[in-house]
């Protein structure tokens, strides 16, 4: 491995260490209906948008609320020390991308067939972190 190349992957692998994000991927529910619920939490703090997941009557809730948690915990991984009320995390980005279609085939009326698509999705949560390390 050349020296710019080993020194690019160093910034990287630092890059990485201040980014907290958990991904959910071929999740079997259509990207629409996850990004309605999405939408919901995206830029709210932590706190809020679990309170916004439980008590939320969509499917597609209980799985974003558990990417939530994930999300948490391996912030919680990266920082020991430190406590997530002072840390105040907030939702930075979520993102949610087409994943892959099952294509089922259904009878229709005089000896056709309709394709069915069952489609699932990839949801990339990252949390951000307000320091207020300011005295």
């Amino acid at each position: 491995m050349g020296v710019r190349k080993r020194e690019r992957a160093e910034q990287i692998k630092e890059a990485k260490k201040t980014q907290y994000f958990a991904k959910l991927n071929n999740c079997p529910t259509s990207p629409r209906k996850m990004r309605l619920v999405a939408d919901l939490v995206r830029g709210e703090k932590v706190d809020k948008a679990l309170n916004i997941l439980r008590f939320s009557k969509k499917e597609a809730s209980n799985r974003l609320e558990k990417l939530l948690l994930s999300a948490i915990a391996n912030w919680q991984a990266k920082n020991e020390d430190a406590s997530i009320e002072d840390a105040d995390l907030f939702v930075k980005e979520i993102r949610v991308d087409g994943g892959t279609m099952l294509k089922r085939l259904r009878p229709a009326p005089q000896g056709r067939a309709h394709r069915i698509r069952k489609r699932s999705n990839h949801v990339t949560l990252v949390l951000g972190a307000n320091d207020n390390t300011q005295s």
